[in-house]
């Protein structure tokens, strides 16, 4: 696990960036794994941005989401299908039938999706961290040899996105599909993201603490190769 520091957000984003376009530029046809949510957001601007000014070219990519609220409709201002087409893929040429999201409530819709990876390698598969050290929806205590599936989301994480829905817990879906722990760790390269003192207890755990369900994320200490790339608040707890 190589962990880089850096001094804020904006650095942040710029690392992963640098890491991103690597991947991309060595390999035109790259499978990427995206993530949503606040800290992957200046990675994608420095995506579109680059390909407006330099022309890097994701036309024979693909794209597979990590995950989806369960019961809101695609079309849903705070849907992840429009958090992705708004924050993304409105800025890069990625083809619309190449991008792929979860969607559904039920058993085959998460095997489908498995199935719909079967034949793809993820190349990169990019990570947020939650505050209780979860992946994807993967919450503390799910096994690490889950794959897709539909997860009941802790009062925790529903409190963490109210802010996205009128900070009204009780508009924030109860469900989600996620990829499962043991889908994210078939990446080839897993890029991790965090800024922010409130992820600190988190990034240490994942970093320093014993692979344990607990702490979702410390499987990646587990993982061949693995970039995190933080900035000095979210890294304040690291062991030096």
């Amino acid at each position: 696990m190589k962990v880089i520091v850096v001094k804020d957000y904006d650095a942040v984003s710029k690392e992963a960036f640098a890491v991103m376009k690597e991947v991309v530029t060595n390999k035109k046809d790259a499978v990427l794994g995206l993530a949503t949510g606040s800290s992957p957001i200046g990675l994608y601007k420095n995506m579109i941005q680059d390909h407006k000014d330099n022309g890097t070219s994701y036309a024979q990519c693909q794209s597979f989401n990590l995950d989806e609220y369960v019961g809101i409709d695609r079309n849903h201002p705070e849907s992840y299908w429009t958090f992705m087409h708004e924050n993304l893929f409105k800025g890069i040429d990625l083809p619309e039938d190449k991008i792929h999201v979860p969607y559904g409530s039920t058993k085959e819709d998460c095997e489908g999706y498995e199935k719909a990876m079967e034949n793809v390698s993820v190349d990169v598969q990019v990570l947020g961290i939650g505050g209780n050290g979860h992946i994807g929806f993967n919450e503390p205590g799910t096994p690490f040899t889950e794959e897709t599936h539909i997860v009941e989301l802790t009062e925790k994480t529903r409190s963490d996105n109210a802010r996205f829905f009128d900070n009204d817990i009780n508009q924030v879906p109860t469900h989600a599909i996620t990829m499962g722990i043991a889908t994210i760790m078939k990446a080839k390269k897993i890029l991790l993201v965090a800024s922010g003192a409130n992820k600190a207890d988190a990034v240490a755990a994942m970093v320093n603490g014993p692979v344990d369900p607990a702490c979702p994320a410390s499987v990646l200490q587990n993982h061949a190769d693995v970039v995190v790339v933080v900035d000095e608040a979210a890294a304040a707890k690291l062991a030096k």
